[in-house]
């Protein structure tokens, strides 16, 4: 389980979409079952992603609107709208989870998002248990709801996805921060909600209520110089 553990914390800057999802990809890749755990919070320029499924050529409309700013994530789901969020990921050796189903690890947790989000006074839970949702699936993540997508007033303002393998659970989520324009397809955000952070208010009570709900410790670092020579390995390739 989560609780009690000592967690790496990555915390990185606002950066372009190729740049954010290649460290996912290089974190996962070179994780190793007896690492530490690692949550990394990190913020975008204005770009989107689109799921494993999915192809950036799909959405020529979207390439020119953010100026080819655009990557795919290693999880699924559908198009995602960035610039206005704060994102996470997270790590977390395969045994941490044993003896759990994957909706049992997914409720576990996000238990931290809905203790973020109720820390901020607001009415939260996930679309599973709201009488007045019901689940569907979408090429746009903000307009499904997946059964542990996150609403407020039966509004969904954040999804999450997970990647596994033997050796760890890979699982990230966006938390919508400011308002947009209003596009059904972008989604609701906190400041929709009267809820106005910065961006670094919003990191530092994300990782309060990470303590809060599973009384870990952190050890803030930074990706390695090996994990950056991938980086930038993989970054060329890209271009």
């Amino acid at each position: 389980m989560l609780k009690n553990k000592i967690f790496k914390l990555i915390v990185t800057d606002k950066e372009n979409a190729k740049f954010n999802m290649s460290i996912d990809k290089i974190l996962v890749n070179s994780f190793n079952e007896n690492d530490l755990p690692i949550l990394r919070l990190y913020t975008w320029e204005k770009s989107f992603t689109v799921g494993l499924s999915q192809k950036c050529d799909d959405f020529p409309t979207y390439k020119i609107e953010y100026k080819n700013n655009c990557s795919k994530r290693i999880t699924g789901g559908g198009v995602l709208f960035h610039g206005h969020d704060l994102s996470y990921s997270l790590i977390l050796p395969s045994s941490y989870m044993t003896g759990l189903s994957v909706k049992q690890s997914y409720e576990q947790i996000c238990q931290f998002l809905l203790t973020f989000y109720r820390n901020l006074g607001l009415n939260t839970c996930f679309a599973k248990d709201s009488k007045n949702v019901t689940l569907s699936k979408s090429e746009f993540c903000q307009v499904g709801f997946e059964a542990y997508d996150i609403l407020v007033n039966d509004i969904k303002i954040g999804g999450n996805a997970q990647k596994r393998s033997k050796k760890m659970i890979f699982q990230h989520g966006s938390i919508p921060i400011k308002s947009t324009k209003k596009d059904i397809k972008i989604g609701s955000s906190l400041e929709d909600f009267s809820i106005k952070l910065s961006f670094d208010d919003a990191k530092q009570k994300l990782i309060e209520a990470f303590k809060e709900t599973f009384n870990v410790k952190f050890e803030k670092t930074e990706i390695t110089e090996e994990q950056k020579q991938r980086l930038n390995l993989l970054l060329e390739d890209e271009k």
